[in-house]
């Protein structure tokens, strides 16, 4: 079973704190993202837009489900947690509910594509807040603020991680 999953928002920094987590701990990452491009052979946003929401949804089950077999620290989508299934997942693994103000969000997703966030990221990224935070709530162990600095960010759910770890 993975050591930690990450949650949040688009551009909360999921991948980017799998990575280093993972460093510190010497173990692996996956991220469900790639899994999707890996297996589907498309980018998470292209089968998105081709095969639409309910396909990718499943395909997103399977990556998840995939990754939480590994020792290592996972990175999921962020709309991972709209699925019953998908969330029964992560209520039995270790989650941490990464989250951050909607400003930082949308610096970071300025860049991307982020086809669920449609051409008003700051409206889209609103919507997702609203629609999505009960679920992260509901799966996750903390929440941990993605502000700052990765090594920040690193340190606060170090001191979450014990705060609630037996």
């Amino acid at each position: 079973m993975a050591r930690l999953v990450l949650v949040g928002l688009p551009g909360v920094g999921k991948s980017t704190l799998a990575a280093a987590l993972a460093n510190h701990w010497r173990c692996g990452s996956l991220d469900t993202d790639d899994l999707i491009a890996q297996n589907a052979g498309m980018s998470p946003a292209h089968l998105l837009r081709e095969q639409g929401e309910k396909i990718f949804r499943q395909r997103e089950f399977d990556a998840l489900r995939e990754a939480l077999e590994s020792d290592g620290v996972v990175a999921t989508g962020a709309g991972v947690v709209t699925t019953s299934d998908a969330r029964d997942l992560l209520e039995k693994s270790f989650a941490v509910w990464l989250d951050c103000d909607d400003e930082t969000l949308l610096t970071r997703v300025s860049d991307g594509e982020r086809p669920l966030l449609g051409d008003d990221h700051r409206l889209g990224l609103a919507k997702l807040r609203v629609e999505r935070e009960a679920w992260y709530k509901s799966v996750a162990r903390v929440r941990v603020d993605a502000s700052g600095s990765i090594d920040e960010v690193m340190q606060r759910v170090f001191t979450q991680i014990e705060k609630v770890a037996p």
